[in-house]
């Protein structure tokens, strides 16, 4: 009896000490590239970043419980989690789907987001735990959860659209997030991968752009690159990059108007029809738009409560979103001027009420 009791005490010290040798293996291989890549993207700047131990991790999400789970991507899920009295939104990757080149992917969201934590409307990047196979990213509490597939959010595990007010605040916030990062550096930076989805909002219902895992840098002086693969998400994939590998600003610009599209229908990118065949969002409107209906065009939710100032309102906003998704790039505005026409049309309102 008593060699048995040592022998399972014998295995669980093992256990133990081969967990946290592990913990020490990940926390300094993850640990060396993320400073090598921090260094090389912060031109000598302080960006702090908290370490935080796995332990806490754990606890704070109860062991990554369903309980604790927030939304998900292809490859990452977000949880909430609480340590020392405050709330944190806590993105873990997974390993078994990050393999390859996306673990460049998952240094690249860590260093851009800790560049972006100083602007209003990016998810402010708080810390992280090294020992873990990847890290794991503790961002800002966004206490009003994350955008659905329909520009809506999900309350007690229902969907809740939102009043076109407050659709058009998220699209101009949206809009001025992913106008910093096309401008306010000596390199564009292209998010690839604007969508509803990426976008949390906090108590204030302020735009909290996540996700910089897919982003790109322009060459200094350039105005496209081209991409070694074309990634992105379907529906929102601007088809000019998707058949020549080029990116530009105008990557960016084409995703957005589809959020725009999604905030004014109400409807996910790819709409089931009447006659069981799946149609885009992009062609479904335009077929309405073309056809003079752009009151079948406005969510059914929304448009009962609109006033004639807000039904103009959401007109612009159409024309901008069809603007925006042109076939030729040329044709759509800088996001910039987007950001600016957006923020005119909410004016719109505040200025006749």
């Amino acid at each position: 009896m008593e060699s048995m009791k040592k022998q399972y005490l014998n295995s669980w010290s093992g256990r133990k000490k081969e967990k946290e040798r592990k913990k020490k293996r990940w926390f300094l291989e993850n640990g060396s590239i993320l400073l090598e890549e921090l260094i090389s993207d912060s031109n000598g700047k302080s960006i702090p970043l908290r370490s935080f131990p796995s332990d806490q991790i754990l606890r704070a999400t109860n062991n990554f419980d369903s309980s604790c789970f927030v939304s998900e991507d292809a490859y990452y899920k977000w949880y909430r989690g609480d340590i020392e009295d405050r709330s944190y939104m806590i993105k873990k990757f997974s390993e078994d789907k990050v393999t390859g080149h996306r673990v460049e992917e998952v240094y690249n969201d860590i260093v851009l987001s800790a560049r972006m934590s100083n602007h209003n409307n990016f998810l402010k990047l708080l810390g992280c735990s090294l020992e873990f196979p990847f890290p794991v990213l503790l961002f800002e509490f966004a206490s009003n959860g994350v955008l659905n597939e329909r520009g809506g959010i999900s309350v007690n595990g229902e969907d809740s659209l939102l009043p076109w007010g407050l659709r058009l605040k998220i699209g101009k916030e949206i809009a001025n997030a992913v106008t910093y990062l096309h401008m306010a550096f000596p390199k564009i930076i292209i998010h690839r991968d604007v969508k509803p989805m990426h976008v949390f909002l906090d108590s204030d219902w302020t735009v909290k752009l996540s996700d910089l895992s897919f982003s790109i840098s322009l060459p200094e002086g350039k105005t496209r690159i081209e991409a070694e693969r074309i990634i992105g998400t379907f529906g929102y994939l601007d088809p000019l990059y998707h058949a020549t590998s080029f990116v530009t600003e105008y990557t960016d610009v084409y995703s957005f108007g589809i959020c725009l599209l999604v905030f004014l229908t109400g409807k996910p990118v790819v709409i089931q029809g009447s006659d069981g065949y799946a149609q885009g969002i992009l062609s479904y409107v335009k077929g309405l738009w073309e056809d003079g209906e752009v009151n079948e065009v406005i969510d059914t939710v929304m448009g009962k409560d609109i006033t004639s100032v807000q039904k103009s309102q959401v007109e612009m906003c159409l024309v901008l979103a069809l603007r925006c998704c042109n076939e030729r790039d040329e044709y759509r505005p800088k996001m910039i001027q987007v950001a600016k026409e957006l923020k005119l049309i909410e004016a719109l309102f505040r200025d006749s009420s």
